[in-house]
């Protein structure tokens, strides 16, 4: 299995040379990689910018557009799952009949890649989303290529804000405090991906890079750093 996850929050140069140097040796044979666009509304648009974003060294992202999804997931031999909204997402991956086309494609060796909501359908279902359910799916079972759960955007604490002159303490739920929400009813590990973090997955051990907490159902948070390497379980291995 050849599966690249990330985060998101590719803002700066630093985390965008990173992205375009990990996506270009996960496609490294791929003379072309079928886009997946359909967490965003604008298809077409969303696209071409991800086209532009990679730049002439990346891969050659082909929209997958058309009249046949189905046949292009089929055909191609390489996916990139963009990010956006998970709910629209998946919602558009059931309603065209692509959960497990693309499962079997990734399972068989297809390279897999996915960002934000891309990382989240990876996963068993996309429960540990953080975004608005704007659609309802008709289930939230997602793609199950990899065996944990993944909150992208992933940060500890509460969230601080400018107001006027001065910081101000957001007091809503922290991210680790939603997240031991679905333990309450789940087993499922969570791994919380800190913004430009990304994980290869081989089927079997999970590689990051940048920084992650792995949450278990009735056990302490494990902070994972760059180079770390975790199992199925999301415990650190080697």
């Amino acid at each position: 299995m050849r599966v690249l996850l990330g985060s998101g929050g590719i803002a700066t140069e630093e985390r965008r040379k990173t992205y375009r140097k990990m996506v270009r040796e996960h496609f490294l044979g791929f003379s072309e990689v079928l886009f997946i666009p359909f967490a965003s509304h604008d298809h077409a648009s969303y696209t071409s910018r991800m086209k532009e974003f990679l730049g002439e060294d990346g891969p050659k992202l082909v929209g997958i557009g058309g009249s046949s999804p189905l046949e292009a997931v089929m055909r191609m031999e390489a996916i990139y799952v963009g990010g956006g909204n998970s709910f629209l997402l998946l919602n558009e991956l059931h309603q065209r009949g692509l959960i497990s086309p693309i499962r079997d494609r990734v399972i068989s060796g297809a390279p897999y890649l996915g960002v934000s909501a891309g990382s989240n359908v990876a996963c068993p279902t996309m429960m540990t989303t953080n975004d608005m359910p704007i659609i309802l799916p008709p289930t939230f079972d997602s793609l199950d290529i990899v065996p944990f759960q993944i909150n992208p955007h992933y940060h500890p604490g509460r969230i601080h804000f400018v107001d006027g002159d001065k910081m101000t303490d957001h007091f809503g739920e922290t991210r680790s405090q939603r997240i031991s929400e679905f333990h309450r009813l789940n087993d499922l590990p969570v791994l919380g991906m800190w913004e430009g973090s990304f994980v290869i997955w081989n089927g079997s051990i999970g590689d990051l890079s940048g920084r992650a907490t792995a949450f278990s159902k009735g056990q302490d948070p494990i902070e994972l750093v760059d180079g770390d390497s975790f199992d199925s379980q999301l415990n650190k291995v080697g």
